[in-house]
């Protein structure tokens, strides 16, 4: 018997991304209790919720506990495999295996002190004159890049006294895997250079030693030597999979909280990575309210002062996307917060510290999405919001279908009306329609008349549908029943002019008492109603407006969606119709056969061309004169 899980589980579970992370699941009391790794979150999490894990006793009473999963998107699987096993240190959770570790996390050391440096696995550092690179997640992850980085960069591994004066090499000189500088095939200043070059990989500095051997890969080519050129080839795959490799956040970073901001309409998320002694640990994300027309580096600086002031432990760096307000006085309170040393706030523009805020924005987009998705599936919130509207607006019944009408246009070209419904809280796109206006084609741009086209057009189905009730097939049924329907409140984006057509044409219907009518101003979120001269203004923190604001930016997304796709149809034709002798018929007959595809008919030769019907040899040759 397949589990039944809870519909805020499935929720998450259909929003979590297709990206490697870390995932973090919680039960009532919000106490983590396991923490896992994924190349793909989505998949493995969802894993644990269908039949297939029901013979293991340990996951179905785990699962039965899951009250809510957060998680954590990282870059790759090393990196979560390196989170996975801090934050299972860190929290401990009750269903995870618990290893007793006290290992360190592996290095590479380059003996530099030495004139013929060796190239080396170690898990301690060590003052010697040694290069060190990592650290790595495991041993495996460190054998796997020398492995790759000899055949690249051919190293000592022997214990030989180099003088170059040995009779023969050895082994490793035969297949490949060593310059052999012991019987003199290469010199001490050649070898170190070699090796710098292997440390310039380590250090992500690849591009210059990659261009090099491109370089001379393609001299040996010119030459003729194809198997010398094979070689170097290989050399730049292997060092083009190392710098794809990638490593613990560094060693070099101790306490650090990495900070970065998300964004959509009125809504910001706010990110914090934390990492400790060079290793992330864990992250937090917070919804930050009545962020909407105030500035990233406003809101970024009100979050850090009310974040750190309710927690004990302070960081002695916090690395953020952009400077802040204020940022010398928040370091100084920040700084008397943490007592030992002083704070900074860094804004990085390159390197590791830079790789960590996009990581930090990727998991606060991430965020971002899953709030508004647990949002749409959150049926409370719906009731509450629809609630709240019929309050605000004194409406007769709960606006449980609403209708919302926008505009796109460009210059008055391609003017195009959006129709999105909602019903009962959540977005239908079963029933979005669009209007491709055309009473104002070329009169110039006109909202007003462009509104008043798609609403007559609209209540016009509306009239034939209950004029024809009678249908024969499931999709007419379809097709009849989104237009029957009337709205429980219809939504107009735009303030009293747009209003005003709207009244003019439920009037004309006589629908103005059967279709209540709002509009609302995006400057000051402003809903405006019929015979009111004052605006009303929703509280800000308010389900309700919450509600009008996603039903308006998804008629508003829907609009510019299709207002592209019609200029772009256009512009085909409006190509197409410049070549002499191509008409609306033969530009219909090349679009179809060529997949609405301009660029398909650019590359199509003369005689795929004169398959179309009606283009001969003569407009095949101007066609591709043309284009």
């Amino acid at each position: 018997m397949a589990f039944d899980t809870p519909e805020h589980i499935e929720t998450i579970l259909k929003n979590l991304p297709l990206k490697p992370g870390v995932y973090i699941m919680k039960n009532n009391q919000g106490e983590i209790i396991y923490i896992g790794k994924a190349k793909r979150l989505r998949q493995r999490v969802r894993s644990y919720f269908t039949s297939a894990p029901e013979g293991d006793p340990k996951t179905l009473k785990m699962r039965e506990q899951v009250a809510d999963i957060d998680f954590i998107v990282t870059e790759n699987e090393v990196q979560a495999l390196i989170l996975e096993e801090n934050m299972i240190k860190q929290h401990q959770p009750r269903y995870n295996i618990m290893l007793k570790d006290d290992k360190r996390y592996p290095y590479i050391r380059v003996t530099w002190q030495d004139a013929f440096p060796k190239v080396e696995t170690t898990r301690r550092i060590k003052k010697d004159g040694s290069r060190y690179f990592g650290p790595y997640s495991a041993m495996w992850a460190v054998q796997n890049t020398l492995r790759v980085l000899r055949k690249a960069f051919p190293y000592l591994t022997c214990d030989r006294h180099i003088t170059g004066k040995d009779e023969r090499a050895c082994l490793f000189w035969d297949i490949g895997l060593c310059n052999a500088p012991c019987i003199g095939k290469v010199t001490k200043d050649e070898y170190r250079a070699m090796i710098q070059e292997l440390m310039d990989v380590l250090s992500g500095k690849s591009e210059a030693v990659i261009a090099r051997l491109e370089k001379q890969m393609l001299a040996e080519s010119d030459a003729l030597n194809f198997e010398k050129a094979a070689s170097i080839r290989d050399q730049i795959k292997a060092i083009e999979f190392i710098t794809q490799e990638h490593r613990a956040v560094s060693p070099r970073m101790t306490d650090h909280d990495v900070i970065a901001l998300a964004r959509d309409k009125n809504e910001a998320v706010v990110q914090i990575l934390f990492i400790r002694n060079g290793k992330l640990i864990g992250s937090d994300s917070r919804r930050v309210d009545n962020a909407d027309d105030v500035a990233d580096e406003t809101v970024l600086s009100q979050f850090i002062t009310q974040f750190y002031s309710h927690v004990d432990e302070v960081p002695r760096e916090l690395i953020l996307p952009n400077e802040v307000e204020e940022a010398r006085i928040i370091e100084r309170w920040l700084s008397d917060k943490r007592h030992a040393s002083k704070v900074s706030i860094t804004v990085p523009q390159r390197g590791n510290k830079r790789d960590l805020i996009k990581m930090a924005q990727e998991n606060a987009i991430e965020a971002l999405h899953m709030m508004k998705a647990q949002w749409e599936a959150d049926s409370v919130k719906q009731e509450q919001a629809l609630a709240e509207l019929q309050t605000a607006l004194n409406l007769p019944r709960v606006p449980n279908r609403i209708e919302c009408y926008d505009i796109s246009t460009t210059q008055g070209t391609a003017i195009v009306a959006s129709r999105v419904v909602f019903v009962r809280g959540t977005p239908r796109k079963s029933e979005y329609r669009k209007f491709n206006i055309r009473t104002v084609m070329h009169e110039g741009s006109d909202d007003y008349q462009s509104m008043r086209e798609a609403l007559t057009r609209r209540f016009t189905r509306y009239i034939d549908s209950a004029a024809n009730p009678v249908v024969t097939t499931p999709a007419k049924v379809d097709q009849n029943e989104t237009w029957r329907l009337l709205p429980d409140l219809l939504l107009i984006d735009g303030g009293k002019g747009q209003l005003n057509v709207a009244v003019e044409v439920l009037k004309q219907f006589n629908l103005l008492d059967k279709v209540p009518v709002v509009s609302l101003a995006k400057q000051q979120e402003e809903l405006f109603l019929p015979g009111r001269s004052q605006s009303i203004l929703l509280p800000r923190t308010s389900q309700a407006l919450y509600l009008v604001q996603r039903v308006r930016d998804e008629a508003h997304r829907f609009a510019i969606t299709s207002h592209r796709q019609r200029r772009n149809k256009i512009g085909m034709a409006s190509k197409l119709e410049a070549i002499p002798g191509i008409g609306p018929a033969k530009r219909k007959q090349l679009l179809k056969a060529f997949g609405n595809s301009i660029d398909a008919i650019r590359q199509a030769s003369i005689e795929d061309l004169m398959a179309v019907p009606g283009i001969n040899q003569a407009l095949a040759e101007a066609i591709k004169a043309t284009l």
